[in-house]
């Protein structure tokens, strides 16, 4: 699963019961946010990988998605690299007379170990559930979570705190959530999402939610909504007009 907007945003927005048609909700969330990710040339939730890029000049490496956290630089030539500024999330920069190396060719020669994906406001991306791991202790290999009010409010006073389709962070592990059981206050989830690893969590670690922006959560709201809408066999549908407008706010450019 892979949604930039849960099942309950969606529902709210079709006026639907919950349990009704969800499989199929869930199908166009996904197709969405997939779209708005194609056509903005770039991913939204933060996802850990190391990217490697072709060194086109010996002092900057322009790269080639939103870097958040840089975790290590390195080349093929087996030097990592210390000195270096970072411009933005497109650009770093070697200092102190330092200049990229490589082994044989520069295509791919520069790896670059991170945590990446755009967000316009990096101080309200992770959002606390006013939940924890109710588990003693959660299992690496467990696929639920009991929490204590899964329905309840969170930190923002948003109900209800989980929904399907959010992505949770818990310490480094992000995990996603594809079931919500309010009656036992349990999550079914996707463990070791986006590039992270599973990991054994205490009893009473904090449970944190991802928060996309606001327009591109409305804009995946939408998108689900019309492709709902649009029949299957409809060989001229095109997204509408007002969605491509928001889109290109959202794109990102090649450095």
């Amino acid at each position: 699963m892979y949604t930039l907007a849960t099942l309950y945003d969606l529902r709210e927005h079709l006026g639907m019961e919950a349990g009704l048609d969800d499989a199929r909700l869930l199908d166009v969330l996904q197709a969405a946010s997939a779209a708005v990710e194609r056509h903005a040339n770039r991913r939204f939730a933060p996802y850990q990988a190391t990217i490697d890029h072709t060194i086109t000049n010996p002092y900057a490496l322009f790269l080639d998605a939103d870097l958040r956290v840089l975790e290590s630089l390195t080349t093929d030539d087996g030097r990592t690299y210390t000195n270096f500024t970072r411009i933005g999330d497109g650009v770093i920069r070697l200092t102190a007379g330092d200049t990229f190396t490589y082994a044989d060719t520069p295509i791919n020669a520069a790896s670059v170990r991170g945590t990446w994906g755009w967000h316009d406001r990096s101080a309200v991306m992770w959002r606390d559930s006013g939940d924890t791991v109710g588990d003693n202790p959660l299992s690496i290999s467990a696929t639920t979570i009991t929490v204590t009010a899964a329905g309840g409010a969170d930190a923002a006073n948003e109900t209800p705190r989980f929904q399907v389709g959010q992505l949770l962070r818990i310490s480094s592990e992000y995990l996603w959530v594809l079931g919500v059981d309010a009656s036992t206050n349990t999550l079914t989830v996707s463990r070791g999402a986006n590039g992270t690893s599973p990991a054994g969590h205490t009893q009473s670690t904090r449970i944190d939610v991802y928060q996309p922006p606001e327009d591109l959560r409305m804009l995946v709201i939408r998108w689900a909504a019309w492709l709902y809408k649009t029949p299957d066999h409809d060989p001229a549908a095109v997204p509408p007009a007002p969605f491509m407008a928001v889109l290109r706010g959202l794109r990102r450019e090649r450095v």
